[in-house]
């Protein structure tokens, strides 16, 4: 299992290997050991999965306050995502700051969002199916979000805005500005 810190160092790309042969391939997705030997030893308590119809389809930015708080681990197993990450702990070095990586069928990746981040993704095809693993488990009253497209956070999104598909729920979502004092950093 490769495990790449990116710019944000507590946010990991994570592609574990494919075994092919003329059946097809075999891959262990999820090994707990192996995390933990990488700093990431939260358990999982609940799984997600979504399918998108449309490229385009953006979902996020989405985050759950303590103490509901969630990590997550997010794989694309059809089609492929911009999947983004942007740190919202109060006082961090890389507060308000974002890393972004395309996962895919192809390219197999998972993306480690730790607890203190909000979460996004915009479809770059049709028909995507995202599943990720999460560390708390869903609470209406702690969920919170940001506007994908804010400009104090500036990321740099696949899509032009007016191609941006929202649910209702998403297209209200107020700026990063509301997300100040959501999180706490400590190291």
């Amino acid at each position: 299992m490769k495990i790449e810190f990116l710019a944000i160092p507590e946010v990991a790309l994570i592609t574990p290997p494919r075994f092919q042969d003329n059946r097809g391939f075999f891959s262990e997705t999820y090994n707990a050991e192996r995390l933990k030997e990488a700093g990431i030893h939260l358990p999982f308590v609940q799984d997600n999965q979504s399918l998108s119809t449309q490229r385009g389809v953006v979902r996020g930015l989405h985050c759950q306050l303590e103490p509901h708080a969630q990590g997550k681990l997010v794989r694309c197993t059809q089609g492929s995502i911009w999947d983004v990450a942007i740190d919202a702990r109060t006082g961090s070095p890389t507060y308000g700051k974002w890393v972004g990586a395309e996962l895919s069928a192809d390219n197999w990746s998972q993306l480690w969002i730790p607890p203190g981040f909000l979460h996004g993704f915009c479809t770059l095809t049709d028909n995507v199916m995202v599943q990720y693993k999460c560390t708390g488990l869903y609470d209406k009253a702690s969920e919170r979000a940001v506007r994908w497209d804010c400009k104090d956070l500036a990321i740099d999104w696949p899509i032009k805005p007016e191609e941006a598909i929202l649910s209702d729920k998403d297209a209200q979502n107020p700026g990063f500005a509301e997300a100040k004092g959501w999180f706490s950093y400590s190291k």
